[in-house]
């Protein structure tokens, strides 16, 4: 597989545009915690569409591999779920987030429910939003592309994600996910209409593929699918998610964004799946995770093959900046700057600046550990997602406010270390739990705490106190 000198020139252009664009801003040291976090709140409806959308498909690879192998029921845990919560998000959270006037999600747990719940919130926030299985995709991509070592792979993707966000902020993210927006959809037309040419016609295609890739389970059990249906619920807490409501000036706009991306995640989402069950038809790859490039040296000439590898390459970028930068905010304002009491009257800037480093190499590390995309999004999700979603749900649609915080570290604590301890003895296979997914033991564990949050009287100081928000 080896690229012609037009898709080098093609790919090399890719990347000086994105400098060019994230460095074409105001030195940002002197700027505002609110300009450079979420652009003062100054976010356009088509510019919350374009970053929303183009930031969903980090794991573009990972889809391609699922779809490789398993068919149709891709879009059935990588799609449909999150259409439903995003909805979900769009209709009942959207509006409330918009009008919070708050900058990041562990700012709403340090609101309702204390200092203490705000940084262990934040610790939570920052595994559940490392950058790695994003990076780990693209470092896998130039791995396989340029035929270098995976590890340095890894480190260009981490410090390429690091340069035009420290300058830029969230103005340069916004900027260059316009661009990487219509990246992504012009490659994967291409793709699709060439492979159209050389075989059949998407519909003649699905006609003749086995059951097992028609299948919407894809011969896995429907617990398994099911357990991807209540990762979905990582919308709800989705840090990026948080970001652009906040980011947007409209909080009717948050809400017809959201709704109008779910639209554009649809057709995005029959394009990469028609992609891989074409690439199930022509290739037999090496890695089912190349899928989709491994199609693309198929069927696409050189300069369309260019702009397909760009295309890939802006998909996993947009969502490599996103989620670097809000890593860097959870670490750099949220638990850094919180915890210094000397710098508690300093702008943070400077430091979430610092902690993107700090990120790229966390997140390295962590591609090292679980060196799988699927897998690594899966794991995190399992353990983190239980001890997050009902405190923060909680803290946005009621009036509870001096919750103890006692109560609610426990209750952000203790879902988390049992999905964790549920994971870890079950990966040993020592047969001493039942079989089940370890978010589900996590998750009963935190509607427990709920529910004793909504029966106890509200005079009851177990789970009241007045002075636990100061």
């Amino acid at each position: 597989m080896i690229l012609k000198n037009i898709d080098l020139l093609i790919i090399a252009g890719y990347f000086i545009i994105l400098i060019i664009i994230g460095f074409f801003r105001n030195n940002t040291e002197k700027s505002s915690q609110n300009d450079y976090i979420i652009n003062g709140r100054k976010l356009s409806l088509p510019g919350f569409i374009a970053t929303l959308v183009s930031t969903w498909y980090g794991a573009i690879l990972g889809i391609g591999e699922n779809t490789y192998m398993y068919g149709i029921q891709t879009w059935f845990i990588f799609a449909f779920p999150y259409y439903i919560f995003a909805g979900v998000y769009a209709i009942w959270l959207s509006e409330k987030i918009c009008k919070t006037n708050l900058l990041s999600i562990p700012d709403i747990f340090r609101r309702n429910y204390g200092h203490q719940t705000g940084i262990i919130s934040a610790c939570l926030i920052l595994i559940l939003s490392s950058p790695a299985p994003y990076i780990l995709s693209l470092g896998i991509l130039l791995k396989f592309l340029f035929n270098i070592e995976l590890i340095i792979c890894l480190i260009i993707a981490s410090i390429f994600s690091t340069v035009y966000l420290w300058n830029g902020g969230f103005s340069s993210i916004v900027k260059t996910d316009i661009f990487q927006l219509i990246l992504m959809f012009t490659g994967f037309i291409l793709l699709i209409s060439y492979s159209w040419v050389e075989s059949v016609s998407p519909i003649e295609l699905f006609r003749s593929l086995p059951d097992s890739h028609t299948d919407p389970l894809g011969g896995k059990s429907i617990q398994y699918v099911l357990v991807w249906f209540f990762i979905a619920i990582w919308t709800i807490i989705d840090p990026s998610f948080f970001q652009r409501c906040s980011a947007i000036n409209n909080p009717k706009d948050a809400k017809k964004g959201l709704l109008l991306s779910i639209g554009f995640w649809f057709i995005f989402d029959i394009l990469t799946i028609s992609a891989g069950l074409y690439a199930y038809v022509f290739i037999i790859p090496q890695s089912p995770l190349m899928a989709y490039p491994m199609l693309a040296f198929k069927v696409l000439p050189p300069g369309m093959l260019g702009i397909f590898i760009v295309s890939l390459l802006a998909i996993i970028m947009s969502t490599i900046d996103s989620m670097s930068f809000v890593n860097a905010i959870t670490f750099g304002r949220d638990i850094i700057w919180r915890l210094r009491k000397k710098d508690a009257k300093k702008n943070p800037v400077y430091l979430i600046k610092r902690a993107l480093i700090a990120v790229s190499i966390l997140s390295i590390l962590l591609s090292i550990l679980i060196p799988s995309v699927v897998r690594l999004f899966y794991t995190l999700g399992s353990i983190i997602i239980p001890g997050l979603i009902l405190p923060f749900v909680n803290a946005l649609t009621t009036k509870n406010k001096n919750i103890n915080n006692y109560f609610s570290s426990l209750w952000l604590c203790l879902p988390v270390l049992i999905s964790s301890l549920w994971f870890f003895i079950e990966k040993f296979q020592t047969g001493l739990l039942p079989s089940i997914e370890p978010f589900y033991p996590g998750m009963t564990i935190s509607i427990f705490f709920y529910l004793a949050l909504i029966l106890s009287p509200k005079d009851n100081r177990l789970v009241y106190d007045s002075m636990s928000t100061k």
